[in-house]
Order: structure tokens, then C-alpha cells, then sequence
């Protein structure tokens, strides 16, 4: 036996799963925890378990990620069974340990949860099919609603700053300022762009520092691929990756969605010519979203949800240069320049979106 399945073996022995166990595999969508899926027999079937190493530098204080999380997953399980008699197809149910926890430390200081697999689903990494497009936007809306009541202020700040888009801009200032490889001077086109659509992109922070939009509970990583579809029918079941939940803006969350999911090109397209808002696809989320959250958003919420895509673009866009400029240093790369040309990409993404933001609050403005 491996040591890696011994090691599988005896920390899903800390947790109170039933059965025997058969073997493992490994998921390799992930770039940040290490996840197998754990198979486990018993009555006369096999039972799987998604088992992951959290990975404790990114996440520093993953007990208080793991707090949220739990909190977050039962809130929203008591609020499904009120309307159906179960809900383990449509939120994440964490397995606890034998001694009440949902988390466990091997000897060796990693750190381990265990969940539920949700059975028959699938995910997309992005798709142009624009009913799982609604549905990854009916899913995010119903995790809004769900918690809509939530006391958003008893979550931990897991990272703190991370969707603060004036903290960003300074950063990519100061990467500016030191120059410390040099590359400032052949991206100044690039510099003068984000600086261009700065004003417009702090807007949604800064009217959150002004208590004009509340802060409310957010998953904070909207991509499509953190939705689970069932895999025949192609219903959404459930939201996924929770590990960035925390307070914030319904419009980030809902920014950062349209920013993956109705883009024409991908986040690191080359041709630039390629990258532009799909209105069709945008309307696609917008409509799945927007009739979940509508009844529980204020006025001023629902007049910058369009404005949270501009904001989470440019910001991301940002951070890419940030980092170019810097060497290279947090976000993962696969070739010298990716995160310029990410960083490229995002900027014509944003100005295109600046160009038809009047179209964008027309349509949220169509389905609230």
C-alpha cells in the first residue's frame, strides 16, 4: 500500500464515516487544496467522500475557514428543508470528526476535511450553453437568498482586503514605483489603461465605505465551475468551493461570474479582437440571478450589480499586472508574459463592459 493511501486511510478514520473502505482517487481541478474522492462500502453499496489537504499557506487560518464554511452549509441546509424533505443534493454537507469537528491536523501539522460527494453531477469549466449559464446564476442567487438573513458580521475575514479594489490599485502603484524588474516603461499603454478606468472601477467599494451598500454574506469565487449540475438533466444542484466566504458586495459576486462567464474570449486571450461582453450570455446569468435576489436587495444594490462587473474586471486585470510587474510571484504562469496578456485581456474586457454598462443595468432592470 502506498503511503499516500495509508495516510487517506487513517485520517479518514478521524472522521465519522460509515462503512468500509475500498480505495481513492485523485481530482486534479483544483489549484489550490489537494482533493481525493474517497470511496466507502456499506449496506451493499459503494458511498464516496470528498477528502482534501487544505493548503495552509493560502489559507492561513483554516480553522476559521472551516468555521464559516459550516456555519454557511447549515444555515443554508435548514433553510432547504423547510420547502423539501432533504437537501443533500443541493448544499455541501460536512462530515464531522468523532469528536465533533470538521476538521482534523495529522502529527505533521496538515490539515484535513471531509465532505460528501454529491452524486451523478457534473461542472463546467466554462460553457457557452446557456441554460447552464442561467442555472450557475439561479444557483449563486439562491446562496445570496438563502443567507440574506444571515449575521453576515459573525463570519471571519479569511483574507482580509480581497476584494478592496482602492487596496488593489495601490498595489499595482507601488509595483509601479519599484519597478524591481524593469518592465514598467514597456507596459505604460497598459498602466495608462487601468488608470483610465480606475474612478469607475472603486466605485462599488467606495459606496460600501459610505454604508450605501450593505455588506452581505458572499462566496467571493463565482466562476461557473463552482456550481454542480445534475449530470443527465443539467439541473444546478448546488454551490461548491466555499472556501472565500466571507462579508461582502452581492455586486462583486455577481461581477466576477459575468467577468468568467460572458466574456467572448478567455481570461488569457492573446487577440485581443477576441475579448468582448457576450450580452447574450450576460443576460443568460443576469436572468437566473437577478429573480432569485431581486426581493432581497435594496435600490442601490440593484443599480450597481452591473457596475460589479466593470469593478471585479478591472481590479482582476490589475492584479495580473501587479504581479507581472513584480516578477510573477502569486499568480500561477504558464509561459513568460501570461499575466500581461491576462492582464490585456481584462482591460478590454472592462472597457468594453464600460461601453455598454447602460445596456447591462437594463437588462438586471428587465428581470427585478
Amino acid at each position: 500500500m502506498k503511503r499516500e493511501e495509508q495516510t487517506i486511510i487513517e485520517v479518514c478514520s478521524r472522521f465519522a464515516i460509515k462503512g468500509e473502505y475500498r480505495y481513492y482517487e485523485i481530482i486534479n481541478s483544483g489549484h489550490i487544496n489537494t482533493t481525493y474522492r474517497v470511496f466507502y462500502y456499506r449496506n451493499n453499496e459503494m458511498k464516496d467522500y470528498i477528502l482534501q489537504r487544505v493548503n495552509t499557506y493560502v489559507f492561513q487560518n483554516p480553522e476559521q475557514v472551516m468555521e464559516n464554511i459550516s456555519a454557511v452549509t447549515e444555515f443554508v441546509r435548514a433553510k432547504i428543508k423547510q420547502v423539501q424533505t432533504t437537501a443533500k443534493r443541493n448544499v455541501l454537507h460536512y462530515v464531522p470528526t468523532h469528536d465533533g469537528k470538521y476538521y482534523t491536523y495529522t502529527d505533521d501539522g496538515e490539515f484535513w476535511r471531509c465532505c460528501r460527494y454529491i452524486d451523478d453531477s457534473v461542472c463546467f469549466l466554462k460553457s457557452d450553453n446557456l441554460h447552464i449559464i442561467e442555472g450557475a446564476g439561479q444557483k449563486f442567487g439562491e446562496f445570496q437568498v438563502h443567507l440574506a438573513d444571515y449575521p453576515v458580521q459573525s463570519l471571519h475575514i479569511v483574507i482580509p482586503h480581497f476584494h478592496n479594489t482602492i487596496n488593489r490599485y495601490e498595489d499595482l502603484k507601488k509595483a509601479i514605483a519599484m519597478d524591481i524588474h524593469g518592465r514598467a516603461s514597456s507596459v505604460q499603454a497598459e498602466i495608462d489603461g487601468f488608470m483610465s478606468v480606475r474612478d469607475i472601477a472603486i466605485k462599488p467599494y467606495q459606496l460600501q465605505k459610505q454604508n450605501i451598500l450593505p455588506l452581505r454574506v458572499t462566496h467571493n469565487d463565482t466562476k461557473i465551475s463552482n456550481v454542480l449540475f445534475d449530470a443527465k438533466t443539467l439541473a444546478p444542484l448546488s454551490v461548491i468551493d466555499l472556501d472565500t466566504v466571507m462579508p461582502g458586495l452581492v455586486a462583486f459576486d455577481f461581477g466576477d461570474a459575468i467577468r468568467i462567464c460572458a466574456s467572448t474570449g478567455e481570461e488569457d486571450e492573446r487577440d485581443l479582437n477576441n475579448v468582448a461582453l457576450d450580452l447574450e450570455k450576460y443576460e443568460a446569468f443576469t436572468k437566473g440571478f437577478v429573480q432569485q435576489v431581486c426581493g432581497s436587495l435594496t435600490e442601490d444594490e440593484k443599480r450597481t450589480l452591473a457596475l460589479g462587473a466593470i469593478a471585479m474586471t478591472a481590479e482582476c486585470g490589475a492584479r495580473f499586472l501587479t504581479d507581472y510587474l513584480n516578477g510573477n510571484v502569486y499568480f500561477r504562469i504558464h509561459y513568460d508574459g501570461h499575466n500581461l496578456v491576462r492582464a490585456r485581456a481584462q482591460l478590454t474586457l472592462a472597457k468594453d463592459m464600460i461601453k455598454h454598462l447602460d445596456e447591462m443595468q437594463a437588462i438586471v432592470d428587465k428581470y427585478c
